[in-house]
């Protein structure tokens, strides 16, 4: 009986091994947590130098995101080319579409190149799922949309005390308002633990779930397909492979979705922090 497929090296990980079919005696070759764990490219887990694969593509797509909005914009023309227009476009999107409709022209115009920074970015790491190769999205692990989610939270918190000062800020992470009456004690306790513990936490995880389970279902399709193709199996191979490509493009639009979702919800809480009625 052949070995299953996952290696017994849990930082080596092999999706599915190529002479593992169904009816040859070895087990389906299922995803899971190691089909996320990546060998080191360079250094190893004992010492302070360490880069895999999810770093190299992090890297990679953040070359590519700036050298494609340089390449556009480096010699802007009046009647802009094919690649100015495209950047115009994206860049007009999420400043008009997301940053003025949620802040608003005036206080939102400031916030428009980090807004549309992290859409791109959030977008060319989801996008790499997809891509031959690379195959796999850098914000399936957590640290990335934590980070991220991260730098949009400190943002949050010190927009907050500098508009509003340190009262102000209590009121407002609190949904202070006295018109509660006895219950505003419990109110209180639940807005502070729901805006500061509770909103940073779903901005990083509703990211990360998403790309997590869309490339676990886009694994999961791709091994059957290969797995079932023997014998009868061949039949079941086929709508397997159907199911990778309905999957594929499925995952084109919620990796748009998700990077829209996610800028969103960022001009949501600066638009919050910025409100003067709470």
């Amino acid at each position: 009986m052949k070995e299953p497929a996952v290696s017994a090296d849990p930082t080596q990980v092999l999706a599915f091994e190529t002479d593992c079919h169904i009816f040859d005696g070895c087990g389906f070759p299922a995803p899971g947590l190691h089909s996320f764990l990546f060998k080191p490219l360079v250094g190893d887990g004992d010492s302070n130098l360490y880069f895999n694969k999810t770093m190299l593509l992090a890297l990679l797509g953040s070359v590519i995101i700036i050298g494609f909005f340089w390449a556009a914009f480096r010699k802007p023309k009046v009647v802009p080319g094919k690649l100015q227009m495209v950047a115009e476009s994206g860049y007009d999107f999420i400043r008009r579409g997301v940053v003025y409709e949620t802040i608003g022209k005036k206080e939102g115009e400031k916030y428009v190149p980090l807004v549309v920074s992290l859409f791109f970015f959030v977008w060319m790491m989801n996008v790499w799922s997809i891509v031959p190769v690379a195959q796999f999205p850098v914000t399936a692990i957590i640290s990335y949309p934590a980070v991220l989610a991260g730098i949009v939270y400190i943002l949050w918190v010190s927009l907050t005390f500098k508009r509003h000062g340190f009262v102000g800020a209590f009121k407002n992470f609190t949904g202070y308002d006295k018109s509660l009456g006895a219950v505003l004690p419990l109110a209180m306790f639940i807005e502070f633990f729901s805006n500061l513990l509770v909103r940073p936490f779903t901005h990083a995880v509703r990211l990360f779930a998403n790309m997590f389970a869309g490339h676990t279902l886009l694994l999961l399709f791709t091994i059957a397909s290969w797995y079932l193709l023997n014998g009868i199996g061949i039949a079941y191979a086929g709508v397997s492979f159907i199911m990778v490509i309905v999957m594929t493009a499925f995952e084109l639009f919620i990796q748009a979705l998700q990077a829209y979702v996610f800028v969103l919800l960022t001009c949501t809480f600066i638009q919050g922090a910025l409100a003067e009625n709470h």
